[in-house]
């Protein structure tokens, strides 16, 4: 089994709950509302075409949906894309979901205006190839928009989080971000990958919902940062 085949198991097996902390009914209009904010203050006016990588149960792509923006998005994860089709079935001009890799996204140049990403750079592999291929799929004056925290910088090993079974030795090799102590080493990807005036803006409006409402199961209470760049 591959190293994407061994994260993909994961994220399948912890889709259904995952998905279920996504729509917890006590927060789910405050999330809402406060990541529309987050993501009309990081692109563009509505319609754009979007592509959002990594789009797990589809949070972001359903968001960016309601903005008014033309969404596409990828997983490689089965039961992730199941819960996305199905919350994107749901609404009027939905996002569109397709199985996909996020560092090889199969579409050609100058597709999007936009490709953004929640959660998805700590477990991606090889993330200055994604994120050089990401701005490929850009037009002129597109965005790359990232949103991201140090999650574990003390190491997976000492995470709440039992990544055991999936994340072994090979696959934590594979991911350089898993472990990162500073949101500056996120802002350094997109960098070396070509994009300019790359900015790292904390989300506040988050960390005071989580501080409000209590984290995830097994996570800890951190600042997440948008982390954003233009072509």
């Amino acid at each position: 089994m591959s190293v994407q085949d061994r994260i993909n198991t994961y994220w399948t097996g912890r889709a259904p709950g995952y998905d279920e902390y996504q729509q917890r009914p006590d927060r789910l209009a405050d999330d809402t509302r406060a990541w529309a904010q987050i993501w009309a203050e990081a692109l563009p006016p509505a319609p754009l075409e979007v592509l959002d990588v990594g789009t797990g149960t589809g949070q972001v792509a359903m968001v960016l949906a309601g903005l008014g923006h033309r969404v596409t998005g990828i997983d490689l994860a089965e039961g992730m894309l199941d819960q996305a089709r199905r919350h994107a079935a749901a609404i009027t001009n939905g996002p569109v979901i397709r199985h996909g890799d996020a560092v090889h996204p199969d579409f050609p140049p100058a597709s999007f205006d936009a490709v953004v990403s929640r959660y998805l750079m700590w477990t991606l592999r090889e993330p200055e190839t994604a994120v050089a291929n990401w701005a490929r799929l850009l037009r002129p004056g597109g965005t790359v928009a990232v949103v991201d925290s140090t999650w574990f910088p003390d190491g997976l090993d000492n995470a709440s989080e039992n990544f055991a079974d999936h994340y072994d030795s090979q696959v934590r090799a594979a991911l350089p971000l898993a472990t990162a102590t500073s949101i500056d080493q996120t802002v350094a990807v997109l960098e070396q990958a070509g994009l300019t005036g790359v900015t790292a803006t904390p989300l506040t409006s988050i960390f005071e919902l989580d501080r409000r409402f209590g984290v995830a199961p097994n996570h800890e209470h951190r600042m997440q940062y948008l982390v954003a760049g233009r072509v």
